[in-house]
């Protein structure tokens, strides 16, 4: 199936401008919707672009965005002044997205890697009867007892976070060499100069601790169906934190995959033949969802309502556990790594 892949910057509530793009099948209505949410660092044109075009070669029209100071967006370099203002960008993008009428009969989908994953399930806190469903890779939404920072650090950092948020003073290991496994992929990454690989700013790592202890507190509030994959040898994020999220949610349709032996970038920075497991896995799980009714809300102000392709699907109680040629268009509008979190939280403690 052949692939049309767009570019197009925006500007958020805040006045910066932000990169989006998105991967369409060329020939056919796409299936349903899946909204990229990247992790720290990283970017969609091209960390992402293998996912997009994977997605949209099988038939699901697939939309991300580079968060402010991420990628190909301005603003200061993977600084985060607060993570409510990603997920309110995210947000705005998608559901303008949503509402068009091409789009407005489809599912929708959430796709999260690692923060990401975070972004994706605050987004459905947001507004929990918009989105169909999930699909999170090695998601941040609980900090690792192994590594929780003691709360006397959390409270010193807290004290000068408002008089140096931008200093680049976090300690962190290289985590590139501990989330990819593929030597090839992983010089692949590190050669992305749109990837930040520079120590974390203060700032930004209290606001991302803030947003997985956030989440961990409400894991019982995620009702939408999903999907959790997680390598058992990922010692970036815990592989506890994914079984966390499926023991406490309240969602009656819930997904845990684990695979045994695969690191951190389960898309990204596993032998090829690991990530086309991963990959039939994910759009496995994708197609036995699209196929419900449709997606069907209304749009009032900056809150969305939809009560049909969500509840239809978490009414049926199912619950399971086991242990890519584009075309490109660039316009203006008017208008790291993964989140390292477990390796940061080590080394500031």
């Amino acid at each position: 199936m052949e692939v049309q892949y767009e570019e197009e910057y925006i500007r958020n509530s805040r006045g910066v401008q932000i990169f989006t793009c998105r991967w369409l099948p060329t020939h056919s209505s796409p299936k349903a919707l899946v909204f990229l949410c990247h992790g720290y660092g990283m970017e969609c044109s091209g960390f992402m672009r293998g996912c997009g075009h994977r997605l949209a070669t099988s038939g699901y029209a697939v939309f991300g965005m580079d968060y402010e100071g991420h990628g190909r967006s301005s603003g200061a370099r993977c600084y985060i002044k607060k993570f409510e203002n990603i997920v309110a960008d995210c947000y705005a993008f998608f559901t303008s997205i949503s509402v068009e009428e091409e789009y407005r009969d489809k599912c929708r989908f959430l796709y999260g890697e690692s923060m990401g994953g975070a972004v994706a399930l605050l987004l459905h806190k947001k507004n929990p009867r918009f989105w169909n469903g999930a699909v999170l890779v090695a998601p941040m939404c609980k900090i690792s007892e192994k590594v929780k920072p003691h709360p006397v650090v959390v409270n010193l950092l807290t004290r000068v976070e408002e008089i140096i948020p931008k200093w680049k003073i976090v300690p962190t290991k290289d985590v590139i060499n501990s989330a990819f496994k593929d030597p090839i992929k992983r010089e692949e990454i590190r050669n992305n100069k749109l990837i930040y690989q520079d120590k974390p700013r203060l700032k930004t790592a209290l606001e991302m601790l803030r947003a997985s202890m956030n989440l961990e507190d409400t894991l019982h509030e995620v009702t939408l169906p999903f999907f959790v994959l997680h390598g058992e040898a990922d010692i970036v994020t815990d592989p506890e934190v994914s079984r966390a999220l499926y023991e406490k949610a309240s969602s009656k349709d819930k997904t845990i995959k684990l695979y045994p032996g695969m690191w951190h970038g389960l898309t990204s920075g596993e032998p090829d033949e690991n990530i086309e497991i991963v990959f039939s896995d994910i759009i496995d799980w994708l197609d036995k969802h699209a196929g419900g009714n449709t997606a069907k809300f209304q749009l009032q102000s900056t809150t969305c309502s939809n009560g049909i392709g969500v509840d239809h699907r978490l009414n049926n109680g199912q619950t399971t556990l086991s242990s890519g040629k584009e075309s490109r268009r660039s316009q203006n509008h008017r208008g790291s790594y993964l989140c390292g979190l477990k390796g940061r939280l080590q080394s500031a403690m």
